[in-house]
């Protein structure tokens, strides 16, 4: 079984469609572990705040099903793709780490290349496995938090029960 790492978020009625994120998710994977959700600005747009969370879940899923099964959910959220990817979502979720896989094939790719680059998912996945090194630093993931610019992007934790 693989431990996989998904990146939710959403900033259009971000507590309910999270809720179905997380509930598709179990009914598809099984249990599902999730780390507290933080609220925070959009980036590159403007808009409303986003909720941000990761989900943990133990799998034999290949990555590639997995992300037919996100894709499935997000239609379910009503997610309309815009050609601009800064914009307002129902619901965004993402494949941010599958084990220690690397990989480079367009659509996935392992792990998420902003992995490191966004305090929304970081700093969530650091609550999740602060152990867990990242496949391609070899560093463990809350080092790349203590090294990481949080000012850059404020995140408060949300005070939200999904």
């Amino acid at each position: 079984m693989a431990r996989v790492f998904l990146g939710l978020g959403s900033n259009i009625d971000p507590e309910l469609n999270l809720r179905l994120a997380i509930d598709e998710l179990e009914r598809r994977f099984g249990g599902v572990e999730l780390s507290p959700v933080y609220k925070g600005p959009a980036i590159g747009f403007e808009g409303p705040d986003f909720l941000n969370l990761v989900a943990a879940i133990e799998t034999d899923v290949s990555p590639a099903a997995i992300y037919a099964e996100i894709e499935a959910i997000h239609t379910l959220a009503g997610r309309v793709r815009e050609a601009d990817s800064f914009s307002s979502r129902t619901l965004d979720i993402d494949l941010l780490m599958y084990d220690d896989l690397i990989v480079n094939e367009p659509p996935i790719r392992l792990p998420r290349p902003d992995v490191l680059d966004y305090a929304f998912v970081l700093r969530p996945l650091v609550d999740l496995a602060p152990d867990l090194r990242h496949p391609q630093t070899g560093k463990p993931l809350k080092a790349h938090w203590a090294a990481f610019d949080d000012a850059s992007a404020p995140l408060t934790r949300a005070d939200v029960i999904l």
